[in-house]
């Protein structure tokens, strides 16, 4: 093309197609859209949002470590599905409870009494089935 000569007058906009991802993305905003709109989540997204901006002292570090105990989670757990969900979470929780002693000392006691009921729930289940047979 000459540096000189104008371009041609008649230009049109053609829009790209959407691809499979956004297509997908789409669909699910579209679908979560009335869960995410529930006063509920605005309040946690709020709230969450609060303290991304005004943050307690150390908590960005903090949250540094237990994301990578995290990954250092992903990293030993070649191999095994069950591996790769409990060693990261593990490393994870150990973490988040060096930081945070009170609270995952309420976290685990929660657990503690709901894992003791539902084991006792399939020792009876067990239990009924052994004296049925």
């Amino acid at each position: 093309l000459s540096l000189y000569s104008s371009p041609a007058r008649e230009t049109k906009y053609v829009e790209n197609p959407q691809t499979q991802l956004e297509e997908g993305v789409s669909h699910l905003r579209h679908v979560l859209e009335p869960y995410t709109a529930c006063s509920l989540c605005s309040d946690f997204f709020s709230e969450g949002f609060e303290l991304l901006q005004n943050p307690p002292a150390g908590f960005y570090p903090r949250l540094g470590v237990i994301g990578f105990a995290g990954i250092v989670g992903l990293f030993l757990a070649r191999g095994s599905k069950i591996k790769k969900l409990v060693y990261p979470t593990g490393l994870m929780g150990i973490g988040a409870s060096m930081y945070y002693p009170q609270q995952a000392v309420s976290i685990a006691k929660v657990a503690g009494t709901q894992l003791y009921d539902w084991s006792l729930q399939g020792y009876i289940a067990v239990e009924s089935l052994w004296k049925d047979n």
